[in-house]
């Protein structure tokens, strides 16, 4: 790439790893703790309103919509604000999250044929022992329930990517606006459910600043902006120059997480994270000599948080592939 795509795709990195920290600051703006499933009802209203009535439905049917509504949104974000909510860190977060791809290449081999090749088996074998070595660094600290529903949002993502890989949507944006329309009502009427009427509307009555100013971060510039420029980039240049640009989220969120929240992960912690993204980079880098994988053999790789993140990423972030058949239409697909 270019330096100009170059630049705009560590723009997408920066903009992607900040989401992690924009999250915990909205979930906790004030001394007090937003109930973390309206808040994501919250940034899919704004990804989705007013952006619907411009946006044309993609070409896939509504039971592509729905799955990846249900599993790349709903529940792989649900599940990421319920984790920070109950004390996993900002940095921690969007590190584990990576696990998405691994466990995107075992999905996709199971569901959709796609044989992994021994150096994606070898990345998984990697980041699995990098996720243990992590485990053993939080269970030293901090209960191990947290970081367990961060890998629940993991493989949910890659539950999504799956789904959107078979549906091979032409427009990345049109398949986050009309998928993101899936997630407002079910989360908040869960929200109700789970935290209670009272709560709920005692919420959104003394909503605070910073949790606003984070909805509209985490569904604007995460999903909106940084999708945006991710889906060009990869509509202009093949997967293997664009996407390892996200193994810079987790650097760029644990950094975050340190000079904005003070987080610094324990080095039993840190060096499991290298060891997952040591595993991460594996699977998703190729050689020279197998850039020319074959046909349908390479399962989705992404990296994005949250969506945006959004993706996470985070994200409302879906995540983005360049398949061989999208590249040679020149389609940008998420």
């Amino acid at each position: 790439m270019n330096l100009r795509d170059s630049l705009l795709a560590v723009v997408v990195a920066l903009l992607w790893g900040l989401n992690f920290v924009a999250i915990d600051v909205g979930l906790h703006a004030g001394g007090q703790e937003f109930p973390p499933l309206l808040f994501v009802a919250m940034r899919f209203v704004l990804v989705v309103f007013p952006w619907i009535f411009f946006v044309r439905k993609p070409e896939v049917s509504w039971k592509a919509i729905v799955g990846v509504g249900l599993f790349m949104s709903a529940g792989q974000f649900g599940l990421l604000y319920l984790a920070m909510a109950l004390g996993m860190p900002a940095g921690l977060a969007s590190l584990v999250l990576q696990a998405q791809v691994l466990l995107t290449v075992l999905l996709a081999a199971a569901f959709l044929g796609e044989r992994p090749s021994p150096r994606q088996l070898s990345g998984v074998a990697l980041g699995v022992a990098g996720l243990a070595l992590v485990a053993v660094g939080r269970s030293a600290v901090a209960p191990l329930l947290p970081l367990v529903i961060v890998l629940a949002a993991a493989l949910s993502w890659a539950a999504g990517n799956v789904i959107a890989r078979k549906a091979k949507a032409a427009s990345g944006l049109g398949l986050v606006v009309w998928s993101g329309a899936v997630v407002p009502l079910p989360l908040a009427a869960l929200s109700l459910l789970v935290d209670g009427p009272g709560t709920v509307w005692q919420s959104l009555a003394t909503l605070q600043a910073p949790t606003m100013l984070s909805a509209l971060y985490t569904a604007v510039f995460a999903s909106l902006v940084g999708y945006g420029i991710w889906n060009r980039l990869l509509a202009g240049h093949p997967s293997s120059a664009v996407v390892p640009f996200t193994l810079l989220v987790p650097a760029v969120g644990m950094s975050a997480a340190w000079l904005v929240l003070a987080e610094v992960p324990s080095p039993t912690e840190l060096a499991g994270g290298m060891l997952l993204l040591g595993g991460v980079a594996t699977a998703v880098l190729t050689g020279k000599g197998r850039q020319r994988q074959r046909r349908g053999t390479e399962p989705l790789p992404d990296l994005g948080a949250g969506l945006g993140a959004g993706g996470a990423d985070d994200g409302g972030r879906l995540a983005a592939v360049d398949t061989p058949r999208a590249a040679d239409r020149g389609a940008d697909v998420r």
